[in-house]
Parts: C-alpha cells; structure tokens; sequence
C-alpha cells in the first residue's frame, strides 16, 4: 500500500478522542515555540533575537546562511560593530557593519552610516529616498555570536517554498499519526 497509504489508514483507525489528543499536542508545541521565541525577545530587548544572513555583502566574516544572535542594549553603537537594520519600506532586514557614528549633542540623536565588509561603497544607496544615515529606531539588534550554515534550512525553504509545504505536511502527519 505504501508509506501514505498506510499514514491514511491509520488515521482512520484512530477514535475522535486520540485524533483530538494528537491536534492539541500539535497545538502545544506551536504554542511551546511561539512562547520560546518571544522570551528571546523579551531577553535580549531585540524585535528579532535570530536572524539569517540572507547575501554574500558581509564575508568572509559572515557567509550567506550563517545564523546571527542579537541583542539590543542601551549602550552606544560603535564604530566597527556589526548591527542588524530595517529600511523603510522594506520587510528584509540587513546585517552590515557601522562604519560612521556623529552624536548631535544638543539633541543626543546619534547618525549611523553603515557598509558591508564585502561591498565597495557604503550603504546610502540601500536606505530609503533621501535618506543619508540611519537613526537608532533602525536598527534591530548587535551580533553577539553566529552559527556557521545553520540558516540555510530558511534560506532553501524560502527559495523553494515547495519544500517548506511537504516538510510542514509530513511533520504534521508524523505528529497526528504517531502513537503514544
């Protein structure tokens, strides 16, 4: 009959009750993770504590599909740290070395100027229309640590959503069929 076949079948030899168990415990570990993740949040005081290098514009430091952990602090941003950004009007975040900081001390706003290691120029042509530095609101969070390749699981599943789909359905599957 075959793997799917027999995933079938054996749904319908589950009771109401057992196929009701395995989507609660299903909705369990959905809920289990949204609450991880919102605890980084809180912990680290960045709106996104784990982000994916998504380009080749900040290697050899960082390579496309290296993880980045961030957190957000009240300390200054510094010349030379590594700091995640939004644009405005775009949904991708960026992850680029500070390369010019200017503190107005009448106002204590501070300008940040931004570059990847691995681009010729600096990033005013990425900001939005008429925008020249980046203000604090940008940015998201610092780098504090990477882990090499692990984001390339997002990466491929974001290119070939195809992928994400049968991943998520059998996953699904596995959970509501399996036995306790």
């Amino acid at each position: 009959m075959g793997f799917i076949g027999d995933q079938v079948e054996s749904i319908r030899s589950m009771q109401v009750r057992q196929v009701l168990s395995q989507i609660i415990s299903l909705g369990m570990i959905v809920t289990s993770a949204l609450i991880i993740w919102k605890g980084l949040m809180v912990a680290t005081g960045s709106e996104s504590p784990v982000v994916v290098v998504l380009s080749g514009s900040m290697e050899p430091g960082f390579k496309r599909g290296d993880i980045l952990f961030l957190t957000m602090s009240n300390e200054p941003i510094r010349t030379g740290e590594i700091v995640v950004f939004n644009i405005d009007g775009r949904e991708i975040p960026i992850v680029h070395r500070v390369i010019k900081v200017h503190e107005r001390q009448e106002s204590a706003e501070v300008d940040i100027l931004t570059k990847g290691d691995n681009n010729f120029g600096d990033d005013r042509l990425l900001y939005a229309q008429g925008q020249l530095w980046l203000q604090k609101h940008h940015i998201m969070g610092r780098a504090v640590g990477y882990l090499p390749y692990v984001g390339w699981v997002t990466i491929v599943m974001t290119e070939k959503p195809i992928i994400k789909y049968l991943l998520i359905g059998a996953l699904g599957l596995l959970v509501i069929t399996s036995k306790e």
